[in-house]
């Protein structure tokens, strides 16, 4: 039995010539490659390439088994091809629970394309400032920032690091300039609130002595950014929102004990669930592919 990965090594160095480039095509280590020509070598028993300076070249066995692996390719394309019409005929309602800023924020873009790929797949959110139970069933998927997620039963992938630090809007800083120090921060008002957002947030005014600074406050997350947005004060978000807002600046740079998870988890019973699996693979992706980005 041989590794499919193995024989993906073998069809890149073959076309690429090298097993640099064959790394590139595959995005994994030079090392990653030679290592799984030489596995197939072995389990075969077969001399596959001959090593010269120049790169890699194929044998004369290794041209004849250059179409058999052709052949595997296209066999595992066509698998794809069919799981990923499977996929998107897979349907039913999700429910997703998350925050209102991250929600109107991040969000509607990946489920405006999640809906248009699995037009069977129908998206129930949730943005309720009380955490949700998923081990009763109050939701299917939650997207959490925190340290450590709680709760019984859960399963699920850190995305990405989520650090809390200051924000400003472009407006502000041009008209009262942007603190450069936790010691500046006093000197200035901040706008609080901001529904799931207001726990994380008063911890960090208590562990800076800022909680008398907050001068205006809203119920909502989305009331929080428009304050912020209008020039009113500095406030605090996670830098997996605001660093995307093109209209804010962030005035210092967060601590590492600042700095939370953005997790997306579900419930050990619901993991293997179609349209969960669906959805959960689905925002992983997106959501990953944006912490890339940063």
């Amino acid at each position: 039995m041989y590794d499919w990965n193995d024989l993906k090594a073998f069809l890149a160095v073959a076309e690429t010539g090298s097993t640099l480039a064959a790394a590139q095509a595959l995005r994994v280590s030079q090392t990653t490659v030679a290592r799984r020509i030489a596995a197939l070598e072995e389990a075969t028993g077969l001399n596959l390439f001959e090593r010269r300076q120049a790169g890699y070249a194929l044998t004369p066995v290794g041209e004849a088994m250059l179409g058999s692996a052709a052949a595997v390719r296209e066999a595992a394309d066509r698998f794809s091809e069919a799981a990923s019409a499977s996929s998107r005929e897979v349907g039913g309602t999700v429910s997703l629970t998350t925050m209102e800023i991250f929600a109107v924020t991040i969000l509607p873009p990946i489920l405006r394309d999640l809906r248009a790929e699995h037009p069977g797949i129908h998206l129930q959110l949730d943005t309720s400032d009380e955490q949700r139970d998923l081990a009763s069933g109050a939701a299917d998927v939650a997207i959490r920032s925190s340290k450590q997620p709680t709760g019984a039963g859960l399963v699920g992938r850190r995305i990405a690091d989520n650090p809390w630090t200051v924000y400003c809007s472009r407006d502000y800083a041009d008209r009262h300039g942007i603190p450069h120090s936790r010691e500046q921060l006093a000197a200035h008002p901040f706008i609080g609130g901001g529904g799931g957002v207001w726990e994380p947030y008063q911890a960090w005014l208590r562990q800076y002595g800022l909680e008398n600074s907050v001068v205006m406050k809203y119920d909502t997350g989305t009331g929080l950014l428009a304050g912020v947005r209008s020039g009113m004060g500095l406030t605090i978000l996670p830098a997996f929102i605001a660093d995307r807002e093109p209209d804010l600046i962030r005035c210092i740079p967060p601590k590492k004990e600042d700095t939370t998870g953005l997790w997306l988890l579900t419930h050990e019973r619901l993991r293997h669930v179609p349209r969960v699996r669906l959805v959960l693979d689905y925002l992983a992706r997106e959501l990953a592919k944006r912490a890339r980005e940063d």
